[in-house]
Order: structure tokens, then C-alpha cells, then sequence
């Protein structure tokens, strides 16, 4: 396989290190092109005298001094702002761009690299959930492929290796079920973000963690699903497996199903989406089967977790609805890692955004960016 060279969007944060340490297991596979960041310095510094990038980037205007100075012995080119992100996805020495990014903010540079050709590797599940629609029918316009890094849709990817012309008829996404799996409303109601950060079997950044306990992670990556996979609704269930071994299914029109599995370790997602159509060798753990006598599964709780149907009910009514969904979760975890709302206000406030903005059918990339704009002023006068 020729050496591919890399532009990590996000670098510093946990699908970006990850990432990171891939790349260090095989130098001899991936050079780094591009590294960005939104204002952690410290280690976007450290990761570029390592990883010796052509370019970085912080997305923090008031820290390129820093940056640049430290940089400079190094011979580094070093930009900022969030333009400056898109823009280096365009380069030319670039092969794959990592959208490694939390959030809205994924959607432009996510735009801009297809615009370029750029393949992409996705772990950034709001640009689907955001305008799905608008960057499906890019990347076919365009011929560039995307390889999904989320252990589920990375999961379903796998399982429909040399199925692509077979007719799917369910997929089941597979969700631990968080810290909060069996507890009930009275329960959510007094939780803390201590607690609420402290997931069973993945190791995630605090907005996809907080998501993880809310189910709303497992909403978003429904909606992402619908895009990646072209399904309808009906054709995405969700199922509560707290092994998190088996990480997603394909059941096909005769009834078969196929189910990839392994250790819960994002590493192993990552490193697919990066050498894909190969399979390289990797020193991660092996799974043991003599660890794991029983596999568990439950139907969730969408009565206690409401944020999975509100998820459901975005990508049912369409047009601009999951990106109001996406701004007003964005806000309020943000708020309640503040301790400014308790758990239980998560869900509430989201419906109260998704009943008060402006539904629009099918929105422009203009309305979704006014549309972002509007929930988050909203939903910040809430949520505090």
C-alpha cells in the first residue's frame, strides 16, 4: 500500500489522538500532512514536533503566536481560524482527510474536502445529522468515497463487505446503554456530570460521553445512519447490549444477519477507515471468548431516554429539524457541564427548541447555518 498522507481535523482530541497512535504503530503506511485544533495548544505543539506535519492549524485565532513561535524551529507552517481548517483540506498532498472534529463545526471543512476529491474517514456524526442530504449528494457528485470511524457505522460498513448488492432490510445499532442503563426518571433527575462521565466500556471525549448517558448519541448515530447507508427509519433499530462486543448488525431480505464484534476499542474503527480495502496487522487485545460466557440485549428505554426519540422524530419530519435537534443538544450539554440544568432537562429543552424553530422542508446550506444559529441563541436563553 503506498504511504498516504493525512490531514487530522481535531488532532488533540480523542478520536484524533487515536488516530494519532495508529499512524505511530505504522509510519511505514501514514505521513502527516495537516494537523488542527481549536485552542489546545499544549498538545497540538507536542503533536506536530512529533508527527513533524507539513502544515497546522489553530482554530483559535489568539493562539497562533504561541503556536507559530514554538513551531518555528521546526519549519512548520502554521495558520489559523476556523477558514484556515477548511481551506488546507483542499491541499493537493493531502490523500485522506480524518474529520475528527466535535460537532456543527465538522460540516464546513467536511464540505470543503469533498469539494476537493478528498476521501474521508468520519467520526464527526453532526455533519450527517446536520445536512446529510447535502453532502451524500456531494460526495456522489464528486465520486469521493467516505469510510465511517463510529465502532457502529464502521461496524455495518464490514458487514456489508461484498453485500453492497444485496438489499438490506434492518440494521440494529448497538448501544451500551451508558452509566444509566435501568435506572429510571427519578434517578436521571439527581445525576451529576461526575457520574454521568463515567462510561462502562468506551474511553470518549466529554460531549459524546454526556451524549452516551443521554442515549442522544445513540439518536444521532440513527440519523447518520439513514445517510450513510441510505435507509428509511423503519429500517434503523436500536438494541441495549452492555458487553459492547457485538457493534452492530446487518439483517439482509432473507433473514440472515451478520454481526461484526471485537473489544470496545475505537482504535480498531480508526485503523479500517484508514487502510481500507486492507486489513493491518494491530498489537490491540484479543478478544477471549472464555471473558465473555453471555451477550446481552434489551429494547431501550426511550420512556425514560427520551432524547432517542426525539432523534427518531427529527429524522422522521426531516428537512431542518435533526440540525435543530444537533444545536440545542450542543448547547445543552455544554450547559450541563456547566451545572447549570440538571440531566433530566436535557431532553426538555430540546423538544421545547424542536417545537419553536422555524421548520423549514428543505433548507439550503444557508438555512442550516441560519437554523444552527437561531437554536443556539434560543436554547443558550434557557439552558443558561
Amino acid at each position: 500500500m503506498q504511504k498516504k498522507r493525512l490531514a487530522i481535523l481535531g488532532s488533540t482530541g480523542s478520536i484524533g489522538t487515536q488516530t494519532l497512535e495508529v499512524v505511530r504503530k505504522h509510519p511505514e503506511a501514514f505521513e502527516v500532512e495537516v494537523l488542527t485544533a481549536q485552542s489546545s495548544v499544549k498538545k497540538l505543539i507536542e503533536q506536530a514536533i512529533e508527527f513533524k506535519p507539513n502544515v497546522v492549524v489553530i482554530g483559535n485565532e489568539k493562539y497562533y503566536r504561541e503556536v507559530a513561535d514554538q513551531l518555528e524551529p521546526y519549519h512548520i507552517k502554521v495558520y489559523a481560524g476556523s477558514e484556515a481548517i477548511c481551506q488546507v483540506t483542499e491541499m493537493e498532498t493531502i490523500d485522506l482527510v480524518v474529520v475528527a472534529l466535535v460537532g456543527f463545526a465538522g460540516l464546513k471543512p467536511t464540505l470543503k474536502a469533498i469539494e476537493a476529491g478528498k476521501p474521508i474517514a468520519i467520526a464527526n456524526k453532526e455533519t450527517f445529522v446536520v445536512a446529510g442530504e447535502i453532502v451524500t449528494n456531494l460526495a456522489r457528485e464528486k465520486a469521493v468515497n467516505i469510510y465511517p470511524v463510529d465502532s457502529e457505522h464502521s461496524a455495518i460498513f464490514q458487514c456489508l463487505a461484498g453485500e453492497f448488492h444485496n438489499p438490506i432490510e434492518l440494521i440494529y445499532l448497538t448501544a451500551s446503554g451508558g452509566p444509566f442503563r435501568g435506572k429510571d426518571k427519578t434517578f436521571l433527575s439527581t445525576v451529576t456530570k461526575e457520574q454521568a462521565l463515567k462510561h462502562p466500556n468506551w474511553s470518549m471525549g466529554c460531549k459524546v460521553t454526556i451524549d452516551s448517558a443521554s442515549m442522544m448519541n445513540k439518536g444521532l448515530e440513527v440519523i447518520e445512519a439513514k445517510w450513510l447507508f441510505g435507509l428509511k427509519p423503519e429500517q434503523i433499530k436500536v438494541v441495549i447490549h452492555p458487553e459492547s462486543i457485538i457493534h452492530s448488525l446487518v439483517q439482509f431480505e432473507d433473514g440472515s444477519m451478520k454481526a461484526q464484534m471485537g473489544l470496545p476499542d475505537m482504535r480498531l474503527p480508526i485503523q479500517y477507515a484508514l487502510t481500507y480495502p486492507n486489513r493491518f496487522r494491530s498489537d490491540l487485545p484479543r478478544f477471549n471468548f472464555a471473558d465473555y460466557t453471555k451477550l446481552t440485549f434489551e429494547e431501550p428505554d426511550l420512556e425514560t431516554f427520551r432524547s432517542l426519540t426525539l432523534a427518531y422524530e427529527a429524522l422522521r419530519i426531516g428537512g431542518n429539524m435533526p440540525c435543530i435537534l444537533n444545536a440545542a443538544n450542543e448547547i445543552v450539554v455544554h450547559s450541563f457541564l456547566k451545572d447549570r440544568i440538571r440531566f433530566t432537562e436535557i431532553p426538555d429543552i430540546i423538544e421545547k427548541m424542536m417545537q419553536k424553530i422555524s421548520f423549514i422542508p428543505n433548507p439550503t446550506y444557508d438555512d442550516y447555518v441560519n437554523t444552527d444559529i437561531e437554536t443556539r441563541r434560543l436554547t443558550q436563553e434557557l439552558a443558561g
